[in-house]
C-alpha cells in the first residue's frame, strides 16, 4: 500500500512525523507532501495567484509552499507516479468537530484526496491548554491507537466522494473507552474580533477563538471525544440537502 501524508500545520510539525511513524507501521512505502509553513483554518483553498514552490527534503518528503489542498494536488499530479492507494491527513493538534469540519486544513487534505479517488482519512488529537506551559498535546493517544484503528478502516469500502474525520481524545492512551461512529455535531459560534493598536496607535485586528457551548447529540463526535471516544465520523463531499429540493421546486412553481 502506498500512502501520502499531508497537513496543515506544517512540514515541521509533530503531528505529521507522529502521523509518518503510525503510516510506516502501515507501509514501507510512505510520501509526505506537506506545506512549508502553517496552513490551519484555509479549509480547502488553492493557492491561484502565487507559483507553487516545492522544496525537495528526501526521496520520498516534500515540503510546498502551499495549502494542504495543493500539496495533494502535487503530490498525486507530479510528485508521485503511481499515485497513493491512501491518503492520511495530520495529525491535527487539536480536535476537528462540528463546525470547525468547514475551517479544517487537515480535513479538506482528506476532502481533495477523496476528490481524486483515492481513499482518505483526516486525523486529528484534542488537547488542553495549561496557562503556565501552553498547549499540552497527548500525542502518545494517537500514536499508540492510530494503527490497528486504521488497518480496519482502510479495509472498510466507502461509498464514492466519502471520508472520514478521525478524532483522539484528550486524555492517556489507556484511558479511551473506545471507538464510537459519530455525527458531524454542532457547536456555537466561537470566533470574535480582538482590536489592537500598533505602535503608531493604528488598529489592527485578531481573529481569536472562545469558549462554545455544543448541543450534546448522543451520536456526536464532540461529545465521543468529550466522554473519551475515538470518534470516526464519515463525511460526504455532497453538500445538497436532499429534503429541501422539493421544497424550493415548489416554491417557484408558477
Amino acid at each position: 500500500m502506498r500512502i501520502l501524508i499531508t497537513n496543515d500545520d506544517g512540514i515541521h510539525a509533530e503531528g505529521l512525523e507522529v502521523l509518518a511513524r503510525v503510516a510506516r507501521s502501515l507501509s514501507d512505502d510512505v510520501w509526505i507532501v506537506a506545506p512549508e509553513t502553517d496552513q490551519s483554518g484555509l479549509a480547502h483553498s488553492l493557492t491561484l495567484s502565487e507559483p507553487l514552490r516545492l522544496r525537495k527534503i528526501d526521496d520520498k518528503t516534500f515540503a510546498l509552499r502551499g495549502t494542504p489542498t495543493d500539496c495533494v494536488i502535487m503530490a498525486m499530479k507530479s510528485v508521485m507516479n503511481p499515485g497513493p492507494d491512501l491518503v492520511l491527513s495530520g495529525v491535527n493538534a487539536g480536535q476537528n468537530v462540528a463546525d470547525d469540519v468547514t475551517y479544517s486544513g487537515t480535513v479538506a487534505g482528506a476532502m481533495e484526496g477523496t476528490l481524486l479517488g483515492v481513499k482518505s482519512i483526516a486525523i486529528s488529537q484534542a488537547y488542553t491548554t495549561v496557562h503556565a506551559e501552553g498547549r499540552m498535546l497527548p500525542w502518545a493517544v494517537v500514536e499508540t491507537l492510530a494503527p490497528d484503528l486504521l488497518k480496519k478502516l482502510v479495509d472498510v469500502p466507502l461509498p464514492r466522494g466519502t471520508l472520514l474525520n478521525v478524532n483522539f481524545p484528550n486524555c492517556a492512551a489507556d484511558e479511551v473507552k473506545g471507538v464510537l461512529v459519530t455525527e458531524q455535531g454542532q457547536m456555537t459560534h466561537g470566533l470574535s474580533i480582538e482590536e489592537r493598536k500598533d505602535g503608531r496607535g493604528f488598529p489592527y485586528f485578531w481573529l481569536k477563538f472562545g469558549r462554545r457551548d455544543f448541543s450534546p447529540e448522543s451520536d456526536s463526535d464532540i461529545k465521543a471525544i468529550s466522554n473519551g471516544y475515538i470518534s470516526v465520523t464519515p463525511l460526504k463531499l455532497d453538500l445538497t440537502h436532499h429534503a429541501v429540493q422539493d421544497q424550493i421546486a415548489k416554491a417557484l412553481e408558477g
